[in-house]
């Protein structure tokens, strides 16, 4: 078996840096690829040696947990080579430069790197200092597009055709690279976008952005078809709370209800994780047939191993 060619279609790109770079055809095309990889993942023996001889570079400098389990687990799935690299424990700690890290490892005859940073930018920077294959895990507040690409996926499981489907997202805006990457890719894709928050967490130009402004959690949740409601990025906002009164103020106001789902009985609700559980929805919206935010974890490694086959030149599954 391998993955869907779509007749007439070339896939060109070398890196992923963002779906700000990505036409809509490519963005169907990598989620056509992921379709394959996720009935990969459903066989006894869900492995398939895509990426044999293939040496990947896991460059996280940004703690993280789903991401890199999620990349590394695609990875070993595929047979790949895997290296993963820790800020915490390497020579960044001794003062070497992010430039002279990617050089080094380089050196090394590695072919794809992926990797994670606070600072916006960083991938964008890596393709400048090595050959290889450069995939952005999140960059600053900028851009997570395999997180977009895996939460679009998981639209297309439940509606296969997106243009015009009626998605909000929910929480922090200003401070979330998950939002950036799906507003960047649901409008490609043509679905109609709201998003909805203290105006304390919207970016000024949110308008801008293309997309509707909602101030009020129960005229966007009865006008959705998808509710995706977004963690508030503490450590970006600095640990202060002076942007809201509290959490259980913001939970009153925007937190997702059991009472929500028996009132609005027809929208879908994703979380991109980690969920703070009675603050952006209770625990039992977290855990309702509802939700499919397991689903999302699941389809991230799929999706992932879609974009490792697809920027690794494509070999045959």
């Amino acid at each position: 078996m391998s993955p869907q060619q779509p007749d007439l279609f070339t896939f060109n790109q070398k890196h992923l840096l963002g779906l700000a770079d990505y036409s809509a055809d490519e963005i169907r095309y990598v989620l056509e690829q992921a379709k394959t990889f996720r009935e990969v993942l459903d066989r006894p023996v869900p492995k398939v040696p895509t990426l044999r001889d293939k040496t990947i570079v896991n460059l996280f400098y940004e703690s993280s947990t789903r991401t890199r389990l999620s990349f590394e687990l695609a990875q070993k799935r595929m047979g790949a080579d895997v290296v993963n690299f820790s800020a915490s424990t390497s020579s960044t700690k001794k003062g070497e430069s992010l430039k002279d890290t990617i050089r080094n490892i380089s050196s090394m005859k590695i072919d794809m790197v992926v990797s994670r940073h606070e600072s916006p930018g960083v991938p964008h920077f890596l393709t400048r200092c090595v050959d290889a294959a450069i995939i952005n895990a999140g960059d600053g507040a900028h851009e997570h597009p395999t997180q977009a690409l895996l939460d679009m996926f998981t639209m297309q499981q439940i509606y296969p055709d997106l243009k015009g489907k009626k998605i909000a997202i929910i929480g922090d805006i200003s401070h979330s690279r998950v939002v950036r990457s799906n507003l960047i890719g649901l409008k490609k894709l043509g679905a109609d976008i709201v998003v909805c928050g203290p105006k304390s967490l919207m970016p000024i130009f949110v308008e801008n952005l293309g997309v509707s402004v909602s101030h009020n959690l129960e005229e966007t949740l009865a006008w959705c078809d998808i509710a995706m409601a977004l963690r508030i990025q503490m450590e970006r906002i600095g640990g202060g709370t002076d942007l809201f009164p509290s959490l259980r103020e913001y939970h009153e106001t925007f937190g997702i209800k059991m009472s929500h789902l028996e009132k609005y009985p027809d929208f879908t609700i994703m979380h991109p994780g980690p969920i703070n559980r009675g603050v952006e929805m209770e625990s039992d919206v977290a855990d309702s047939d509802r939700a499919v935010i397991l689903d999302q974890v699941t389809n991230g490694v799929a999706v992932r191993m879609a974009v490792l086959y697809l920027l690794s030149g494509g070999a045959r599954v």
